[in-house]
């Protein structure tokens, strides 16, 4: 079972196969071929660049052939990509005449982004959130609330927070965050309660009812701010105090477990480590992790330098196909690998360090000014910056050594560490936002729904190998972190994951209001992801609490029953007036 949570890529490459084949599914629906149209029926391509239609999708779906496309997305600035690469000019212009390489080479890319931004999260942003906790001193249930619940929703955070502010598609980021909860909340604990329904285990009843409560209140609450359709800066900031509302509870019930006997104060550090869905390997799995063995001076050689730059891991455990995969991929980890400082001992490198703080500048000064300046670009500010990391650079050089990471100021490092993996974060989420949104546009359908199922799909899967792997082999300690990061790790993504992007719109338009994307699905998808924790809330104390099989039953006949109605508006075989 380590080996599991050991891979990043297990999970996420059986998530990117449940997206390739939705994929696959909407290419085949779409890509049917249509009867011509009646004659006046399509308008000039003049006509639509006047301001015919209202969006970019609506606009292609207007004409007929990959000419008119591809000169239709290049001087409309409704088709302008959000992210750095245009993904509707090159689909539409380079491979027009063949779509189906367009659909594979965007479907591999989209593939190659899901897998960037779980890897930089994992390898990343976790380890430094990890040893800042540390650092900081922070208690076990701070930081399972805190720094390592922003380590695990971190790529629904900065997904909701780009569709908010870089793309303007708010409602994008309204149904990925909500499309996660509701699979998590539901798809996967009525996963866990059908395969351990037949053991007769049993989870703790005051921490189940407090965690499906809060997510219920902030449920509430952001459907009311969704039904009204606008939201001030003090709305969203009272939206966002409803977390840390729920991080005092858990202080002060984890006060108040210090007067409890021993096994109860065990089980209670359990589950706080576990709020987010964190497996714990040393509590539930036989397996020890092996200790980082110390290098010295004398066995750090040029030979050991070149492993952590290529592979990261030591000599002895590549086979040749394994070396083979990190050459080819070595595009996506160094730019990576170069730019974030990582102090961990196992995978310190001082020349990479070295240059990881003397690019960093740089890199922040490009992604502020392609969010704030646009197309223009200042090079007075890429001059100073350059200035800046040569400065670091030269430090770094100074004050580290080869044989192990800097332990002065580690927490400079830390930080630093920190603050590269969250540039980094959001720049692959922003890049995936602006490939789903085009994707939308490509098929003709609402990017929203593709944030509800494939971005949803693609952050929430490795929760359900991770929590229900947990809860199948762990027995009764293990079902009760599972079932504690179900619900609050939901709780986290609808109040941080969608109030930071609240409160940053509504900042934005101080002294004004944000006004809320209008979709009229948002609230059928409140109703259905409330209706599902309702029923957990109700029937669950009646089983005594018991994992069964009716409660599982239930929740996943809610979700397939909503995914249903949904999948079959997007293919035309169910129409309801809305």
């Amino acid at each position: 079972m380590a080996s599991l949570f050991s891979s990043p890529l297990s999970s996420r490459s059986l998530s990117l196969l449940i997206n390739l084949f939705f994929i696959f599914l909407i290419y085949l629906h779409f890509a049917s071929p249509n009867p011509p149209p009646h004659s006046g029926s399509i308008k000039s391509l003049d006509s639509l660049a006047g301001g015919g239609s209202d969006s970019c999708s609506e606009g292609l779906a207007a004409l007929d052939d990959h000419r008119s496309k591809c000169t239709y997305v290049i001087s409309q600035s409704k088709c302008t990509p959000q992210g750095y690469i245009d993904y509707l000019k090159i689909f539409f212009c380079i491979f027009g005449q063949s779509p189906v390489l367009g659909h594979l080479l965007l479907s591999l890319w989209l593939f190659v982004l899901f897998y960037l931004l779980g890897d930089t999260a994992s390898s990343y942003f976790c380890p430094s959130l990890d040893k800042l906790s540390k650092v900081l001193k922070l208690s076990p249930t701070m930081a399972g609330v805190t720094l390592l619940s922003l380590g695990n929703g971190a790529p629904d955070l900065f997904s909701s927070v780009v569709s908010f502010t870089k793309s303007n598609n708010g409602d994008f980021g309204l149904n990925s965050v909500l499309g996660g909860v509701f699979f998590v909340s539901s798809f996967v604990v009525g996963t866990i309660c059908f395969l351990i329904g037949s053991r007769d285990v049993s989870i703790d009843k005051y921490s189940f009812i407090r965690d499906v409560v809060f997510l219920l209140v902030a449920l509430c609450c952001l459907g009311l701010i969704v039904f009204i359709g606008k939201v001030t800066i003090w709305v969203a900031l009272c939206y966002l105090s409803i977390y840390i509302i729920y991080v005092g509870f858990l202080s002060v019930s984890h006060f108040l477990d210090r007067k409890k006997p021993i096994s109860d104060q065990v089980l209670r550090t359990r589950e706080d480590l576990a709020e987010m869905g964190v497996p714990l390997l040393s509590y539930i799995g036989e397996e020890k992790p092996i200790p980082p063995q110390r290098v010295t001076p004398e066995s750090r050689t040029q030979e050991q330098e070149y492993d952590i730059l290529v592979l990261d891991s030591p000599k002895k455990q590549r086979s040749c196909f394994s070396v083979l995969v990190s050459i080819v991929g070595l595009p996506l980890y160094l730019p990576r690998r170069l730019t974030i400082p990582v102090v961990c001992e196992e995978k310190w490198s001082r020349p990479c360090a070295v240059v990881s703080t003397a690019i960093a500048p740089v890199l922040l000064t490009e992604l502020y000014c392609s969010h704030y300046n646009g197309s223009k670009r200042n090079l007075i500010m890429y001059i100073i910056s350059g200035l800046i990391g040569l400065f670091f650079g030269i430090v770094a050089f100074l004050t580290t050594e080869s044989s192990r990471p800097p332990t002065k100021f580690s927490l400079v490092w830390l930080l630093g560490g920190f603050t590269m993996s969250v540039t980094w974060t959001y720049i692959i989420a922003q890049e995936l936002v602006s490939l789903l949104i085009s994707l939308g546009n490509i098929f003709g359908i609402s990017p929203s729904v593709l944030g509800l199922t494939v971005l949803a799909w693609g952050n929430s899967l490795g929760d359900l190998i991770a929590n229900v792997t947990v809860a199948v082999h762990g027995g009764n300690d293990g079902a009760q972190i599972a079932l504690s990061g179900c619900y609050a790790g939901p709780l986290f993504n609808t109040v941080i994951g969608l109030g930071v992007p609240l409160v940053i719109s509504s900042l934005a338009e101080y002294p004004g209001v944000y006004i809320i994307p209008s979709d009229s699905m948002l609230l059928e998808t409140l109703g259905f992801l409330m209706v599902g924790l309702l029923w957990a809330l109700v029937i669950m104390p009646k089983k005594k609490m018991r994992l069964d099989r009716l409660v599982g039953g239930g929740l996943l006949a809610i979700y397939l029953c909503f995914l249903f109605l949904r999948m079959a508006r997007v293919f035309g075989v169910l129409n309801i007036d809305r």
